[in-house]
């Protein structure tokens, strides 16, 4: 497999309407938590959903996982991480979400998203060109000596 090492962090504070009558985040909250470090992570490799689009293709969410440890509470610092773990085939993003003073940890999770040709509406079975392209300067070199390389 292909090793990538590419993520992107965006500090968050917990709003009055993140919370339910527990006082801590609605669990469904921190779907968007998610999606604010992922948004970020796509800007930081130069493909964001316009650019995505741009090039004809979407990237539906098809798988979503997410581990609750500890709640966020209102007020509260926090730290969302997206980081890209898989591109070929479908990217496959992991994240965390963390208090921001403490490091604590208290979510994590993934998402896995298919490229979607908007023409066709046909599932793309390969990353897209641009993709690569655009992950070209964080694909780590093949390791020296590596006879597959």
């Amino acid at each position: 497999m292909v090793q990538i090492a590419v993520s992107a962090e965006v500090e968050l504070q917990v709003a009055f309407g993140d919370v339910d009558m527990m006082a801590i985040v609605w669990h469904g909250h921190y779907v968007r938590y998610f999606e604010a470090a992922r948004n970020a992570l796509l800007d930081r490799i130069g493909y964001n959903v316009e650019t995505m689009r741009a090039f004809g293709h979407e990237w539906p969410v098809v798988d979503l996982r997410i581990r609750y440890a500890l709640p966020a509470r209102f007020n509260q610092r926090l730290i969302a991480r997206a980081e890209l773990v898989e591109w070929l085939h479908r990217l496959r993003i992991r994240y965390t979400v963390s208090d921001a003073d403490s490091g604590t940890r208290l979510t994590r999770g993934h998402t896995d998203q298919a490229a979607v040709d908007m023409a066709t509406g046909r599932l793309c079975m390969n990353t897209p060109d641009i993709l690569r392209e655009r992950l070209a300067p964080w694909l780590a070199p093949p390791a020296s000596g590596d006879p597959c390389s």
